[in-house]
């Protein structure tokens, strides 16, 4: 006689691991679309065996997003886990997140006005003032503003933090950085004019760079650069690097800065003899990672420097590359790079 008994707890045995299977691969799946697989590209150029430290051998960028026009000026807002960045001609400010990807986040971004234009009228530099509040360098405005929304909420509505150098209009703020103390360096080359540096409506005439104070008066730090760019602080706050995008002199300087603003201006890097069509870009967008060295994008990406000037080597992004920023840690390195957006892995 069979036992009958023993083939039905089998039987219900074998549907219970059945059914925990079967969960279980749904779980994977679920876990699978969760977990985005990014396409990779570009190589790093290893100079100095120093650039080990940084970036672990056979690490390669990935591409988070495309599609835009001139992608510029990233932003990572850690508390959300969400990157910010400019899409300059088309005037407008994209989030991207693993979760929804790229997203529109705030259009007009740098040019409010009513008259049609074309050029680069979008915002360009993007980051957090000391409250939290998004900055913004605007091309079309020619000033430097605070978004009056909150940022989980975020409206075209600009309050101008300043727009103008001894009662003349700046020619197009483009990248921008707090201190500790929460004064603002900020560039001002000619880009957001339609007419470039030739614009009939070029007020100044010169490419400036300036500090924003925390009385509200705009200083003039130095105007004998031909197009400041990027602009960045070392770690201890004594020196100021600035980028120059000039292909007939594509160097990085250092300042050192001062009470009454800056002195010993001096090349950190020249990259002039990099320039060509082999190694798209110019000096742009710089970030200073916490042990003081920089991430500075230039020809063939971003340029990794020791705080001497001495290049580590390069990570070669196959694009013009413009701007990058760190996440919270310092443990990745995202980069805007022509119609891409990139991200690292940093040790």
């Amino acid at each position: 006689m069979r036992n009958y008994s023993s083939l039905f707890i089998l039987l219900v045995l074998s549907l219970l691991f059945a059914s925990c299977q079967a969960k279980k691969v749904d779980e994977q799946k679920e876990e699978e679309k969760s977990t985005h697989a990014y396409p990779t590209t570009g190589e790093i150029e290893k100079l100095q065996n120093q650039l080990d430290q940084l970036i672990a051998p056979g690490t390669l960028p990935q591409i988070l997003a495309e599609g835009f026009d001139w992608s510029e000026g990233p932003l990572w807002i850690a508390d959300k886990e969400m990157l910010l960045f400019s899409d300059i001609p088309p005037n407008s400010i994209y989030s991207w997140t693993e979760k929804d990807g790229k997203q529109l986040y705030l259009k007009p971004s740098g040019y409010t006005g009513e008259k049609e234009r074309g050029g680069e009228p979008g915002s360009n530099g993007l980051l957090l003032s000391p409250e939290g509040q998004l900055i913004l360098c605007q091309h079309g405005d020619r000033r430097l503003a605070k978004m009056d929304a909150p940022m989980d909420a975020p409206k075209p509505q600009f309050i101008t933090l300043t727009d103008n150098y001894d009662g003349k209009r700046f020619n197009s703020p483009n990248d921008a950085t707090y201190s500790k103390e929460g004064e603002l360096f900020f560039t001002d080359p000619p880009y957001g004019l339609e007419g470039n540096v030739d614009d009939p409506n070029k007020e100044i005439p010169f490419q400036g760079v300036y500090k924003l104070g925390l009385d509200g008066t705009t200083t003039l730090l130095t105007d004998e650069m031909t197009r400041p760019n990027g602009i960045a602080l070392s770690p201890d706050e004594k020196t100021l690097y600035v980028a120059n995008s000039d292909p007939k002199k594509a160097i990085w300087m250092a300042f050192d800065i001062t009470e009454s603003g800056v002195e010993n201006g001096r090349i950190l890097f020249d990259a002039t003899s990099m320039v060509g069509p082999e190694r798209k870009g110019l000096p742009d967008g710089l970030k200073v990672h916490k042990s003081g060295i920089l991430f500075a994008t230039g020809p063939g990406g971003v340029l990794v420097l020791s705080p001497n000037g001495e290049h580590l080597g390069t990570i070669l992004t196959g694009q013009a590359t413009s701007n990058c920023a760190f996440n919270e840690d310092q443990s990745q390195l995202f980069m805007t790079a022509d119609m891409y957006v990139m991200r690292i892995d940093l040790l």
